[in-house]
């Protein structure tokens, strides 16, 4: 079976850190009073904060018991993204956040069982 032609993948501008309330505040101390980072803005549950050239968001999420790591992923064409990567057995997790209305993007996971943001290199 032929694979289809990969697509161009970037690394995106974003990491999230998924925290339990339990956590969720020292969490935001050990980012912004302990290592120093640049707090940017609070959105909702979340707070972000500089981190080189990315943003940092830490979110707090109430439906999980221990801390994940999300990664984002920047392509030009989320449906050819999306086709290839179904081609080449990567399990697609679109029930795992609710992304907002319109939102070019879906979201895979890793064999690591890492999150990746797939979305469009037009959203920020």
């Amino acid at each position: 079976m032929k694979k289809e032609t990969r697509p161009k993948f970037l690394g995106g501008g974003n990491i999230a850190i998924k925290v339990p309330p339990h956590q969720f505040e020292s969490t935001i101390v050990f980012c912004r009073d302990i290592i120093g980072l640049k707090q940017l803005d609070q959105v909702g549950q979340s707070v972000v904060f500089e981190f080189g050239m990315n943003r940092l968001w830490i979110d707090n999420v109430s439906s999980i018991s221990q801390a994940e790591i999300w990664l984002e992923l920047k392509t030009p064409d989320t449906a050819q993204a999306a086709a290839y990567l179904r081609e080449n057995g990567v399990t697609r997790c679109d029930e795992i956040e609710n992304l907002p209305e319109g939102f070019k993007g879906f979201c895979i996971s890793s064999p690591a069982s890492i999150i990746h943001l797939v979305a469009s290199d037009e959203q920020t």
